[in-house]
């Protein structure tokens, strides 16, 4: 129990004001609750106890983090928790979570539906139908091809469940290597990633983003990858060298690539991947489902419920891997 005397909570809202919903109507009942944009958060700090993320992009807690005297606890409304992983923070004894499940079957379902469009050509018939071309082609089929799911956490596991239900045959990579895994059979380690892409027709990005993984997609991973493969990120753009995607996109070597997320966004006009007949871009809604605003708040309103009660809170990040560890996994195995 954290104690009678009601908590002080920021929200640091963005764009988007999460209040009126019934979820924040029972925390605003039960908390000093202070909304505030990036401009006022420093105020809005001193004397608070916890710290609500609904702007899930913004760096701006890093600037404030000084005002941050009494902070117990940050939840932050996305999965990725890069936006908050200073030095600071990292070595704080402030608790982390985030809202790891909301995203993972609609993410699932884009990975599925941009395999679909590449292997029936949805692209090219669309402009055809544009043209009212009538042109007869052959598809691929996806059955019995193979994907590299590179990230094993919640995503990357709903990932490969809907690739395998379709026929696909879907192996992943994440820290630890074991050939025993419920939903992807084999997973290779990351130390190994050149090794394993040439086996891909398809290599899906979803590892988060940590000192370990950044820019790991780069000229010698393209270059491993088999010919006529195609890319898929639906993790962090800093996840990819973009110079080096372009140019395997360029010189024929990938087939395709389905980006929705970069290293800068939104996507600057000049950036070459927009008129790239292979590349299908998308501004970072993979995950964003009709409802997902409002599934994110209720996440944080059960761990709200939970803090307050003294219970154990749901999606604790270890602040040092950067992620919210699997059971079995610890930091003795990396």
């Amino acid at each position: 129990m954290i104690g009678a005397e009601k908590p002080v909570l920021v929200v640091l809202e963005g764009d988007q004001h999460p209040g009126g919903c019934s979820a924040m109507d029972a925390i605003e009942s039960a908390a000093v609750v202070r909304y505030t944009g990036e401009d006022g958060l420093a105020e809005a700090l001193r004397g608070a106890d916890a710290l609500f993320i609904y702007d899930f992009l913004s760096t701006a807690l890093r600037r404030a983090w000084p005002s941050a005297d009494r902070l117990r606890w940050v939840h932050i409304a996305s999965a990725g928790v890069d936006p908050v992983l200073f030095p600071a923070l990292r070595s704080s004894d402030v608790t982390l979570t985030n809202s790891r499940g909301v995203f993972d079957d609609s993410i699932a379902e884009y990975v599925l539906g941009v395999i679909l469009s590449f292997a029936k050509d949805f692209a090219r018939s669309l402009d055809l139908q544009r043209q009212a071309r009538w042109l007869h082609r052959e598809s691929e089929r996806i059955a019995g091809r193979r994907v590299l799911v590179v990230g094993t956490g919640p995503i990357g596991r709903a990932i490969a469940r809907m690739l395998r239900a379709v026929g696909m045959r879907v192996s992943g990579m994440g820290r630890r290597a074991r050939d025993d895994d419920p939903d992807f059979g084999v997973v290779h380690s990351s130390a190994e990633l050149v090794r394993h892409l040439p086996g891909a027709d398809y290599v899906v990005a979803v590892a988060p983003l940590t000192d370990a993984t950044k820019g790991m997609f780069d000229a010698t991973a393209f270059a491993a990858m088999k010919p006529g493969a195609r890319f898929v990120n639906v993790g962090r753009g800093e996840l990819v060298v973009t110079s080096d995607l372009v140019c395997a996109l360029s010189d024929g070597r990938l087939a395709g690539a389905a980006l929705d997320v970069f290293d800068t966004e939104p996507l600057p006009p000049d950036s070459p991947l927009w008129t790239l007949e292979t590349v299908l871009v998308s501004p970072h809604m993979s995950g964003d489902f009709v409802g997902w605003r409002a599934a994110l708040i209720e996440v944080f309103a059960d761990n709200f419920r939970r803090w307050r009660t003294g219970e154990p809170l749901r999606n604790v990040v270890d602040k040092q891997l950067g992620y919210v560890p699997t059971r079995t996994e610890s930091r003795r195995e990396g």
